[in-house]
């Protein structure tokens, strides 16, 4: 019988962070993956010889000394991931009303490229780059400092919408909405979303943006690779059935395949809701997971995966936000007859200089409900009906691109799709939602997971611990094994 010191379900981001740390300091670690494939939304696919990322676009903050750059050079990734920086005239477009709007890398590109877009808001440009760096600067994880407080981010800016935010940075809708124009990176909803998510998010993309080249696996396969160095085991095709658990705690898992994997402590890197479905024990009290299971998930998304006729499209050294309200809030309320009122385009990475582009994406919101009569069929198996349906949205959403980029429909070689369905099976998330848990600024306790569950050796990490994307997922992951090895001491070891 095997028994491992920590098992951790499910081998997204969270998850190798966490089994990268803790075996760092001496952990029998055990990662258990349902899937063939490590990563959770790290995780690519192959089509016609060319590599799709799924859930990890671009990354900021990694020019050296940067808050990214640090944690990549803590985690062993500096030498086994490959970067191309984007634009710094404009490593984000914003297509707002028939004009485009550049966000400049860097804290004074940014105001400059705004303030010449608005030259009389230049004050409250600069006001917005303050407020959002002072935010940012607050959390002494997102700056790797000494932990003396029980908080992470101040309960100020947990209380405080985004959208209330803005107002009060500037009277001009015009310039609100630019501001707010990336929000698809956070699934943003107006009066809901903190203004610290948004805040942090924009920090970090604003220091510096970047692309991987190659692909975003990449960065799970050097973590799986120094895991099983550091003597752990990473155990794919190992779907999770349910946490086995005595009066004190849990003392194994059980698994699809009839296997049990036994361990002295437990994390898991899945959905709350799913952990819970998979719990049956006292210590779970129904008022706990009715509470986690009433929170509502972020919108999920209809994505295109491009492939293009050789040398025909020339490379996009930026990503394209394309708004067609003038209300940026407004694209999660898309109606049948309007979709999609926003979507992001962008290209992948093949090299470090690139003339043209091989491959590209296109992302738009899509609701859970527009595919929820297929929910119970098998990924590659949802009928003809199905395959109708993401035919009509790919050529909607083709028709779409094709205004805002005129002549590249044309030199698409092939196209991929994937739903919510999609991201739902291949990441367990609930209703494919892209973020988790949507955070309320209107209910602050109640939207916020704690890495603690209410049994003593399960503990929880991923995107709805903390925040999601790259950044959000690496710090909670560290608050997770900080109830193992304590924040401070991580925090020295990252520091040097």
């Amino acid at each position: 019988m095997k028994k491992f010191d920590v098992v951790i379900v499910g081998s997204g981001l969270g998850g190798l962070i966490c089994g990268y740390i803790l075996g760092k300091n001496g952990y029998k670690v055990a990662i258990l993956e349902k899937n063939r494939q490590i990563g959770g939304c790290l995780q690519t696919f192959t089509r016609k010889g060319i590599k799709f990322d799924t859930g990890m676009h671009y990354i900021g903050s990694m020019e050296e000394g940067q808050i990214l750059h640090r944690f990549f050079s803590y985690l062993g990734l500096l030498g086994t991931v490959r970067l191309q920086k984007l634009d710094e005239s404009g490593f984000d477009v914003v297509s707002y009303k028939g004009e485009r709007f550049n966000y400049g890398m860097g804290f004074d590109r940014f105001t400059e490229t705004l303030a010449e877009r608005f030259p009389t808001e230049r004050e409250n440009i600069g006001e917005y780059i303050k407020n959002i760096r002072d935010i940012a600067q607050a959390s002494p994880l997102y700056n790797l400092r000494e932990i003396n407080a029980p908080t992470f981010i101040e309960t100020s800016y947990i209380k405080r919408s985004i959208t209330s935010f803005l107002e009060e940075i500037t009277p001009n809708k015009d310039l609100q909405n630019i501001l707010a124009a990336t929000n698809s990176l956070y699934a943003g909803v107006a009066g809901k979303t903190p203004v610290y998510i948004h805040a942090l998010i924009n920090n970090f993309y604003i220091q510096s943006a970047w692309r991987i080249i190659g692909g975003s696996d990449t960065i799970a396969n050097s973590l799986a690779t120094s895991i099983k160095n550091f003597g752990g085991e990473i155990i794919t095709d190992s779907e999770v059935e349910t946490f086995n658990c005595s009066e004190t705690g849990v003392d194994s898992v059980s698994l699809k395949n009839g296997e049990t994997i036994f361990g002295k402590q437990f994390i898991s890197n899945i959905h709350p809701q799913a952990t819970l479905e998979r719990i049956n024990s006292h210590m779970i009290r129904r008022a706990y997971r009715d509470r986690i299971n009433s929170l509502d998930n972020t919108i999920s998304t209809f994505t295109l995966y491009l492939t293009f006729k050789p040398d025909k499209v020339k490379y996009l050294n930026y990503n394209f936000y394309q708004h067609n309200t003038d209300n940026v809030w407004s694209a999660v309320d898309y109606t049948e007859k309007d979709w999609p009122r926003s979507f992001l385009y962008m290209h992948q990475a093949e090299s470090e200089n690139q003339e043209f582009a091989a491959s590209g994406q296109v992302l738009a919101y899509m609701r859970y409900d527009e595919v929820k009569q297929w929910e119970e069929t098998p990924v590659g198996k949802r009928g003809d009906g199905y395959l109708e349906f993401k035919r009509q949205k790919a050529e909607k959403l083709l028709g779409e691109l094709e205004k805002a980029h005129p002549g590249t429909v044309a030199n698409i070689d092939s196209y991929y799709t994937s739903t919510p369905l999609t991201y739902r099976d291949y990441t367990l998330t609930k209703e494919g939602s892209t973020y988790g848990i949507l955070r309320d600024c209107n209910f602050p306790t109640q939207t916020l997971v704690s890495q603690r569950t209410k049994i003593p050796n399960l503990f929880m990490t991923g995107q709805n611990i903390n925040s999601h994307g790259i950044l959000g997922v690496t710090i909670g992951a560290i608050i997770t094994c900080a109830e193992f090895l304590g924040i401070n001491r991580i925090i020295k070891d990252i520091n040097g």
